[in-house]
């Protein structure tokens, strides 16, 4: 479309023209006209719709109308244009304003135009794909991509986010993926493919078609969770109505292609052949199959086409129906020796019920056959006639058979047991001793079990059972209660003999032996016939809860012992004094008094805890025995396991607390302080090393002499063994420390402590060392150097020398730190620091005096020299 330029000369300026009337005439004219050849371009852009049924199509009928929009809007940015409108406007022309309104729409619609081909361009690639790509695969990946790519326009566009604009371009997509799957799967040639290629392309065109539909919700479904975009909530019959009915269809058809040329061939092979003894019948049967497919390429419908989905399901019913057969080689060949068994069914009752149903489904397929005379009546309705009636055959034989068998068996085994006795245990000779450990099972065979549910089963397949498996048929209720009971008291006792020590199974030994007297009419004498049953179990019942209730309360009598063992075990030893206020530490002396005081406390509650585990065990004596003397003959290795138990206890404690000291010995973190002296000429620590050693010694010795205070029982007792009077004014005492102080883990430890105090010792007396360069302020005499020096009378300079040297001395003193950690042990040496300073004061003090002494005399000297002199004069 061009616009006609007006044919006056429009040189000059627009408000010269603007006034000359012809002039305007002749624009007025041309606006008229240029207003009715816009509307008409745009009247006819705006009815025009999309050429194809595609996605492509929009595109193109997007950019179509951009370009054709586009080209008109640029001619009215000419100058000519641009020059005829203002004059226009100057002159205040009533036709100016229609031209406007028809210019502002064309400039709106090119636009829009051009904003829809900016988005929709986003889609082409995808879209191309979709048309074009070269397989299945493309598609597949396709899919994906496009669904995010329609989110963004959804998101950026000004018409496409509406649904009155999306919604048809998605259902052109759709149509586009179902045009694609109808051209791919032509049932003319699909049943002539490879078969794999075959099943390869109807998956693919199945899971084509249902992406596009999961694709659509989940990026539904994540514009709904990101909660700042409008919803997709189109119109979805329009947007898979189609695509899910094809995707059915190519269910079905891949339903075929697996049941005639999977399953049917297979089925259909050699074994089937040599089994029914016609294998002409079955070439008959294949040829018939081969016809239905056959009849599927030759469709007078369209498949795909929702219209036609009531023929196409007459068509699969059809198919369904005549190739039910497919089940044949399972039936007689290779699952009648191991069939696949219901739930809960036996093994020969399952089989038989197996059996009638592949009989009933295959019954099944016949009488469908009779519905249609025209297919029975057919040769492959023939076909498939004879081979029910061949494989019918078959099964009943296979049911006599099995049921025969079943019969022959339980006649001969059901009495064998009904005999067996209630119980079988691991061990048979007597007596037996509670030293072995002895298991009882319930002896109900599997195969009783067996037999009765078998009966059940067949009575309800409609054979005749032998009367003895009848009665215990009807007995399985109380089989089932005695051998639930049963396996409950055996299952407790089991616990309850896992539960015990060997030392508590001895204890228990008379108990037991009761228990097992019980349970031996069970073992020996009962069997699954007697009547008996019943009171046999109430006996096992009220032995096994008074058993129950013994092992509890011995259970609870350790636990009570194991919790004073557990306080006496975790007990600290070795307590400190927490640091004065200021963070002053405690003295060596004052640090060990401290800890030894807070060890007899814990000690005496431990002793006290001790003693109470002889009152458990005389308690545990009563439950027993119902005695409380403290020295039960039968309770000798259950004194001595607790006593064992203890002295484990007490080493453990010796050897926890003696590593927790060596270990604080060791974390360079001081626990005392000691300080440094000079005691001339020496310089020492008070208290000195040895003191600090033998005060740690003691320590660590009083550590492992806590055990004397555990008295031990006298033999074959849990009574404490009182003083013994061995020599004259001698007494001895009996505790754990004579054996725990002899273990090597505690005798290692011990070492250990002691060559690390040893150690940190020998630290601290060789950092003292490096003091030793200050001892020339204390190991000479002051007063017969300063003679010595007074006699020498030295210069000025020397005393100069002097002086500055002791001064030095006295100013790095101070710079010296007054504290040195080693380890555990803090040195203060702010005493030592103060002495050796007013030492270095002192012979400056010293020399001053001297020099000031020396000054005077020669001051006097000189003094006397100048008298002379004057007199002289």
């Amino acid at each position: 479309v061009q616009l006609e330029m007006p044919a006056i000369n429009l040189d000059g300026e627009v408000t010269v023209l603007a006034k000359v009337p012809e002039v305007i005439e002749v624009l007025e004219g041309c606006a008229v006209t240029w207003q009715k050849v816009i509307s008409t371009a745009l009247e006819e852009q705006l009815k025009k719709v999309p050429q194809g049924n595609g996605p492509l199509a929009e595109v193109n009928f997007w950019r179509e109308r951009s370009d054709a929009l586009g080209a008109l809007a640029e001619q009215t940015k000419l100058p000519e244009v641009q020059k005829v409108l203002e004059i226009l406007q100057e002159a205040e022309s009533e036709n100016i304003g229609d031209l406007q309104i028809v210019l502002s729409e064309l400039r709106k619609q090119h636009v829009v135009a051009l904003h829809s081909v900016k988005c929709l361009s986003t889609l082409k690639r995808h879209l191309k794909n979709l048309k074009y790509g070269t397989g299945f695969n493309v598609v597949l990946d396709t899919i994906p991509l496009l669904m995010d790519t329609l989110r963004m326009v959804w998101i950026v566009s000004w018409g496409y986010n509406r649904d009155a604009w999306m919604v048809p371009l998605m259902e052109r997509i759709a149509r586009e993926i179902s045009d694609r799957v109808d051209k791919a799967v032509d049932l003319r040639t699909l049943f002539k493919e490879g078969r794999a290629a075959a099943k390869k392309k109807i998956i693919e065109a199945k899971s084509t078609l249902e992406q596009w539909k999961e694709c659509y919700f989940a990026v539904r479904a994540q514009i709904e969770a990101s909660g700042g975009e409008r919803h997709w909530e189109f119109d979805r019959k329009r947007l898979f109505e189609k695509t899910d009915y094809m995707a059915s269809v190519c269910q079905d058809l891949y339903d075929v292609l697996q049941v005639v040329i999977e399953e049917f061939y297979n089925v259909c092979g050699p074994e089937l052949k040599a089994v029914t003894g016609d294998p002409e019948r079955v070439d008959e049967l294949l040829r018939g199959v081969n016809g239905l497919t056959s009849a599927m390429e030759e469709l007078p419908f369209d498949p795909f086409s929702i219209k036609s989905a009531h023929n196409w399901k007459l068509i699969m019913e059809k198919f369904r129906t005549e190739v039910s057969v497919e089940n044949m080689k399972e039936i007689f060949v290779e699952k009648q020796k191991d069939p696949p068994l219901c739930k809960n069914h036996p093994p020969v009752a399952g089989a038989i019920y197996w059996s009638r149903s592949l009989f009933h489904r295959i019954k099944h397929t016949i009488i469908r056959f009779q519905e249609v005379e025209e297919l029975l009546a057919s040769e492959h309705g023939k076909n498939v006639k004879q081979i029910y009636l061949q494989a019918a055959k078959k099964m009943k034989e296979y049911e006599d058979n099995k049921y025969s068998q079943w019969r022959d068996a339980t006649e001969q085994t059901l009495p064998l047991l009904l005999r067996n006795n209630l119980l079988t245990s691991s061990v048979t000779e007597e007596p037996v001793s509670t030293e072995k450990s002895v298991h009882f099972v319930v002896n109900f065979s599997p195969l009783l079990r067996e037999i009765i549910i078998e009966t059940k089963y067949m009575e309800q397949l409609g054979f005749p059972v032998p009367e003895t498996a009848r009665y215990v048929a009807l007995q399985e209720e109380k089989y089932l209660r005695y051998t639930n009971r049963l396996k409950n008291i055996l299952d407790l006792y089991h616990k309850l003999m896992g539960s015990l020590s060997e030392a508590e199974t001895k204890l228990l030994d008379d108990h037991i032996q009761e228990l097992w007297r019980v349970f031996k009419a069970g073992h020996r004498r009962l069997n699954w016939s007697c009547l008996g049953i019943g009171d046999f179990i109430v006996r096992c019942t009220q032995a096994i809860k008074k058993f129950e209730l013994l092992v509890g309360q011995i259970h609870r009598d350790s636990e009570d012992i194991n919790s004073k063992l557990l306080f006496i075990k975790s007990t600290n030893l070795f307590k400190f004094p927490l640091p004065k206020s200021g963070g002053e530490l405690p003295k060596a002396k004052e640090f060990f008094e401290y800890t030894k005081s807070e060890r007899a406390k814990d000690v005496a509650r431990m002793v006290r805890k001790y003693s109470a585990i002889s009152k458990f065990l005389i308690k545990v004596e009563g439950r027993v025995a119902d005695t409380n003397s403290g020295k039960l003959p039968k309770l000798t290795s259950y004194y001595a396991y607790w006593e064992n138990r203890i002295y484990q206890v007490l080493t453990q404690l010796i050897v926890k607390n003696l590593r927790a000291f060596n270990a604080a010995v060791l974390a360079n973190v001081p626990l005392f302080q000691t300080e440094a002296i000079l005691a001339v000429p020496q310089i020492i620590l008070q208290p000195d090393a040895s003191e600090i050693d033998e005060m740690t010694a003691q320590c660590i010795q009083d550590c492992v002499e806590v055990t004397k205070h555990f008295v031990r029982w006298m033999h074959g007792t849990c009574i404490e063994c009182p003083p013994q009077h061995v020599k004259e004014g001698e007494i001895v005492t009996f505790s754990f420390y004579s054996d725990v102080s002899q273990n090597p883990l505690i005798i290692e430890q011990v070492a250990v402590i002691t060559q690390n105090v040893h150690k940190t010792l020998a630290s601290l007396s060789k950092y003292l060392n490096r003091w030793q360069r200050y001892d020339l302020l204390w190991r000479s005499d002051k007063d017969v150097v300063m003679e010595k020096l007074a006699a020498e009378k030295p210069a000025c300079v020397t005393f100069d020398e002097q002086l500055q040297f002791y001064m030095k001395v006295a100013q790095e003193v101070t710079q010296q730190p007054l504290i040195k950690d080693e380890q555990f042990i803090r040195l203060q040496l702010a005493s030592l620091a103060y002495t050796v300073q007013e030492n270095a004061k002192g012979w400056v003090v010293s020399l001053g005096k001297l020099l000031n002494e020396s000054a005077r005399e020669e001051l006097f000297g000189l003094q006397e020299e100048i008298q002379v002199g004057v007199f002289s004069l």
